[in-house]
């Protein structure tokens, strides 16, 4: 017989407990902390004076223990767990807003019936801190019993859906798609023009006529289109072509259509960019407008000051100087960290970044590095314009996610280069790049412009 029914006293308790011999004294021991909560390496376990051992049972000991037999156990039990302060919360317990800060991610937007475009503007836009803080502003409501006001209507609708956006995990865009629905022209000025509008200064010069004086005009523009052919592999490329283009026009000194060249450059630089990758074109022979799934390499950071009038590089260049300095003082850090093999604690605080203002004084709105970093792309995965899906992928808090509809997922640097094109997969159509800003150090050259 290995199985005996034993009694274990401890202190003034007595506990009745199992006992089979086959197993070790460990798993003895293990049934008598579960019983009195003394663990293990706390107890000292005695039979008819002898103290059990750990890993096998005394021979002599096993032939005196039958049922009903009394062990004793000396040992204390350890203090018993604090309750925590604050009670644990459940994932199925929590609000959209707690769920929303827990995982520190975006709000998604849930598909109101072909939408996805909507929805990853949206996300896009929503990168923008200035323009999330001027429509807090922004006082008024929905004119629903009145007469339809369009602009104020879809100001106000964007409005409300942000401020949801803060509050909740996923969003219903309802109302903003139906003011848009209601919408038919709107002068969008003011804010959009400040911040996401550029100038280009054009050259019209005659080909056929060299004696005729090239014409000189300025034109505005809400983005830059990057038209895509086959020897455009990079951005850059697509943006410096578009803005050298060969047209026909009619010549009034030639009294005829002549070729013209006009050779365009940036003499203002909005804060917010806007690039639009001219994926789509009608194909006659199929009567369908066609998707170019070509592979056009983009970067995180983005540099047009190639692109600009001298007038404006001239500008451009003492908060450019201010950048590098930034970046060499860093790169010496590092150095001098190797060189020392030791890391100072002093340079590993964390301190409250400064940044220079990223306008003109005299031009809020303005980029004045010519210098931008990626903040949101808009694809499309689909071969035809009238058919596929729109995506956002934003950077939310130095982080990118994939914002699909009401779908939000965490992705890395690497897939978001991987959106340049080249097959089925999501294509981008629209980059919006903010400007880069410029952290201020110490020990800057005092000749450096203000």
């Amino acid at each position: 017989m290995s199985t005996f029914n034993v009694k274990i006293k401890w202190n003034k308790e007595t506990y009745d407990l199992e006992l089979d011999t086959n197993e070790s004294p460990s798993v003895f021991k293990a049934q008598i902390f579960a019983l009195t909560g003394v663990s293990t390496d706390r107890q000292k376990v005695m039979f008819k004076g002898s103290v059990i051992k750990e890993d096998e049972w005394n021979s002599t000991m096993l032939k005196s223990i039958k049922n009903g037999a009394t062990f004793l156990m000396m040992g204390s039990a350890g203090e018993l767990p604090t309750e925590p302060q604050e009670k644990a919360v459940f994932v199925e317990d929590m609000t959209e807003k707690e769920l929303a800060d827990a995982f520190d991610q975006p709000s998604g937007l849930i598909n109101l019936g072909n939408t996805c475009y909507l929805n990853a503007t949206i996300q896009s836009l929503s990168t923008v801190p200035e323009l999330r803080e001027s429509l807090k502003k922004y006082k008024g409501s929905l004119t629903l019993n009145e007469s339809f006001d369009g602009a104020h209507d879809i100001v106000v609708s964007l409005r409300d859906v942000y401020n949801k956006m803060d509050t909740s995990s996923t969003v219903m865009p309802v109302l903003l798609l139906e003011m848009l629905h209601m919408m038919g022209t709107t002068n969008s000025k003011n804010f959009i023009t400040q911040y996401f509008g550029g100038t280009l200064q054009s050259t019209m010069k005659c080909i056929e006529d060299e004696s005729e004086e090239p014409a000189i005009s300025n034109e505005n523009f809400l983005q830059l289109s990057c038209f895509i052919s086959q020897d455009v592999k990079y951005l850059q490329t697509g943006l410096r072509l578009r803005l050298e283009e060969e047209i026909n026009k009619f010549s009034t000194k030639l009294n005829r259509d002549a070729h013209y060249m006009k050779t365009s450059k940036i003499s203002r630089l909005p804060a917010y960019l806007s690039i639009n990758l001219i994926r789509f074109f009608y194909k006659e022979k199929n009567s369908v407008n066609a998707k170019i799934l070509k592979d056009v390499k983009f970067s995180l950071t983005l540099d047009l000051y190639e692109l600009c009038t001298p007038e404006l590089q001239k500008r451009l260049v003492p908060m450019r100087q201010k950048f590098k300095d930034y970046e060499d003082q860093q790169l010496e850090k590092i150095q001098q960290q190797k060189l020392t093999k030791n890391v100072d604690d002093k340079l590993n605080v964390e301190k409250k970044k400064e940044y220079y203002n990223y306008s003109f004084e005299d031009d809020p709105g303005s980029n004045n590095t010519g210098l931008y970093q990626l903040y949101a792309v808009l694809t499309h995965k689909g071969r035809s314009s009238s058919s596929g899906h729109y995506v956002g992928w934003i950077k939310h808090k130095d982080k990118w996610f994939k914002c699909d509809d009401e779908q939000v997922y965490q992705v890395s640097e690497e897939e978001i280069l991987k959106l340049s094109g080249g097959g089925d997969w999501h294509c981008a159509y629209v980059l919006l790049y903010g400007p880069q800003l410029v952290e201020k150090c110490e020990n800057l050259p005092s000749t450096i412009g203000q």
